[in-house]
């Protein structure tokens, strides 16, 4: 099926580790660039960056893509988005695509697929992606979200915590999976409908967001469905230290030579 939709990428220039993440170079191009590139492969509609910046809106623009400015004082990369898609006057029932400004290895079918899911069904108006955990540290890594889905594939919850707990597999502080269930981790990519995100940003921050650290636990408390659609592998790391902007670009590299 083909689907129709829009790419959003929040990009901020502050960053506590790599300040100016954005406009770093990878390959003799900006990473913001290699991104937008990313969705422009995916097959978007309009590919549009959301930024609080003006250095990044000049940087964007100079080379011909699309930029907005946004707010500073956003609490999230939803809410920038939300401002982003209000900007660009796109109808209520458009897909949106929230794409990370620091994943420049993201495979363009992935972005395409997950528009096709939240395409595909009724009952939410985002939808998002999981793959199976293979490494067992993963499970208790608290900077690896895990979710656990109803048998519909929507989304029950969210944590950093070890869920489902596995009263018989991690009694006396064991780290075994006793096989009942496979866990899932979350990847933090979402595709919107317009009147979604219009809803999200008359929401209140809840308190579950507020102890987890997670934004999309807002849409849980608010009772709204969350579709999850389970792929096969998580993509590769994006970029959040100078070590992983030498690996992303030797990768790149490899991949023009």
């Amino acid at each position: 099926m083909t689907v129709k939709f829009k790419v959003v990428i929040p990009a901020r220039y502050a960053s506590t580790r790599l300040p100016g993440k954005p406009l770093l170079e990878i390959a003799g191009k900006p990473m913001i660039v290699h991104v937008c590139e990313k969705a422009q492969l995916a097959g978007a509609e309009e590919v549009v960056v959301a930024t609080d910046d003006e250095r990044i809106l000049q940087a964007v623009s100079h080379l011909g893509l699309r930029a907005v400015m946004t707010s500073p004082d956003h609490q999230s990369g939803t809410e920038r988005i939300a401002e982003a898609v209000e900007h660009c006057g796109w109808a209520n029932n458009a897909i949106v695509v929230n794409l990370q400004g620091d994943e420049p290895l993201i495979p363009p079918e992935i972005i395409q697929e997950l528009a096709e899911v939240l395409a595909s069904q009724q009952q939410a108006g985002i939808a998002t992606l999981a793959a199976k955990i293979i490494d067992l540290e993963e499970i208790f890594n608290p900077n690896a979200v895990k979710v656990v889905l109803n048998k519909d594939g929507y989304a029950l919850y969210f944590s950093r915590a070890q869920i489902p707990w596995d009263r018989d597999g991690f009694k006396d502080q064991g780290r075994n999976i006793s096989g009942k269930m496979r866990y899932l981790r979350h990847i933090g990519m979402y595709a919107y409908r317009v009147d979604f995100l219009q809803r999200y940003c008359q929401w209140e921050p809840s308190i579950l967001e507020s102890i987890e650290s997670l934004e999309q636990l807002r849409i849980l408390w608010q009772g709204e469905a969350i579709k999850v659609k389970v792929i096969d592998k998580t993509p590769a790391a994006g970029v959040d230290t100078s070590e992983d902007l030498l690996r992303v670009e030797q990768i790149i590299r490899a991949q023009l030579s």
